[in-house]
């Protein structure tokens, strides 16, 4: 019969067998297991590093490129309000200009509308008087019956023709007031 000895903390034949069978598997595993794997685990460790210096190299362009682009959307925005400022100063520029000629053209048609007027009234003047000449020797002629002389009287029709004249510029002068 088999002594019942069974009380596990007691080592027996196979716990050492196994306990070195452990040993030896533990000891491969040191030697050969966990050296690449430790290798492994420096390599990612040291690619993490770099790939954490590098996005941190990149975020320092990436704001330095960021503050670079500010400066030139700034400078191309004040430039853009310096190209509006000139585009009004000349587009007022051109206004004033295109004013004064314009002012200086109706000055000019008032100017020649009022000698075309003078001219056209002279005329009406001397055309009236020549007439009024004509018709006061036929209305003479009719009164007294008689001929009359033209050059004899030429005189007396002068003097009424300018007494029509002195008439009519006072009556033009009442009409431009």
């Amino acid at each position: 019969m088999i002594a019942d000895n069974s009380n596990f903390l007691v080592p027996d034949g196979t716990f050492i067998a196994e306990f070195i069978a452990f040993l030896i598997i533990v000891g491969i595993i040191a030697k050969y297991v966990l050296p690449p794997l430790n290798k492994a685990m420096q390599a990612r460790q040291e690619e993490i590093r770099t790939s954490l210096e590098a996005a941190d190299a990149a975020r320092a362009e990436a704001d330095e490129t960021r503050s670079e682009r500010q400066g030139i959307i700034d400078e191309a925005r004040q430039r853009a309000r310096e190209i509006v400022a000139q585009a009004n100063k000349s587009a007022e520029q051109v206004a004033a200009q295109a004013e004064e000629r314009g002012q200086q053209e109706y000055d000019r048609l008032l100017r020649a509308a009022e000698t075309e007027i003078s001219l056209a009234r002279q005329r009406a003047v001397d055309e009236v008087s020549a007439q009024l000449g004509v018709l006061a020797l036929s209305a003479a002629r009719r009164i007294i019956g008689r001929e009359i002389d033209a050059t004899i009287h030429r005189d007396l029709i002068d003097e009424a023709v300018a007494a029509l004249r002195a008439s009519a510029d006072t009556t033009a002068a009442r009409s431009q007031s």
